[in-house]
């Protein structure tokens, strides 16, 4: 390649890069922001987030247009080919996280009026909190093209299933103590899967980011608690 079409072609990569670096920061807000609605009972912090979403569904499609035609118009082999299919796939992951954030903000809309136990939520926002954490190291591990942070962030996958399941048994007993608990506990048990979620798609991204950095897949099964 020439000095000029290697410039353009580092061009089109630092400019995916910073299109998932500003997806990254969108799904984050909203996640925080559904949790802070759901625990708050905000509706209108809860239609922010899904304001949030339509800016999100369009970073992934410019991400994903600009990484195929960067593929088809460069030919690019090794890392740069990986940074370019990891791109597609890690904006489809962050924009899934946008949805589920989207998806918890309009639980908390439909509980606003129905709260009931308000120590239901505590486990939540502790799941909320790790979730929060794993998307943000993995995002990290991406811009700093660090594959052993990345696989931190994979070993940990199985923390955010161990808390689902006692979110669930906490839950479970509130509707056990009192049936009027149930549809609002209902409500909270399909947040708490949202949020086990998040954290799936932050190890996708780890993966990702993991076979990017060094060329290396990690293993097939994830750990389990």
């Amino acid at each position: 390649m020439t000095e000029h079409i290697v410039k353009a072609y580092d061009a089109e990569l630092d400019l995916i890069g910073a299109k998932i670096a500003e997806m990254g920061g969108i799904a984050e807000k909203m996640l925080s922001d559904a949790m802070d609605a759901l625990a708050s009972l905000d509706v209108a912090l809860a239609q922010k987030v899904l304001g949030s979403d339509p800016r999100l569904d369009g970073l992934q499609r410019e991400i994903e247009d600009q990484a195929v035609r960067t593929i088809a118009r460069r030919q690019p082999m090794a890392v740069d080919l990986r940074e370019l299919v990891a791109s597609i796939h890690i904006a489809g992951d962050l924009e899934r996280v946008g949805d589920l954030a989207k998806n918890i903000a309009k639980r908390a809309i439909k509980v606003a009026d129905d709260a009931r136990v308000p120590r239901a939520i505590v486990g939540l926002k502790h799941m909320a909190e790790v979730a929060a954490l794993q998307l943000k190291n993995v995002l990290d591990a991406y811009a700093e093209r660090d594959a052993e942070r990345a696989k931190q962030v994979w070993s940990r996958d199985a923390e955010l299933d161990a808390l689902e399941d006692a979110v669930f048994r906490d839950l479970l007993t509130f509707m056990m103590e009192d049936p009027r608990n149930i549809s609002f506990c209902a409500h909270l048990l399909f947040c708490g899967k949202n949020l086990e979620r998040v954290g799936d798609h932050a190890t996708n991204i780890a993966e990702n980011v993991h076979f990017m950095v060094s060329g290396a897949p990690l293993p097939v099964n994830r750990p389990k608690g």
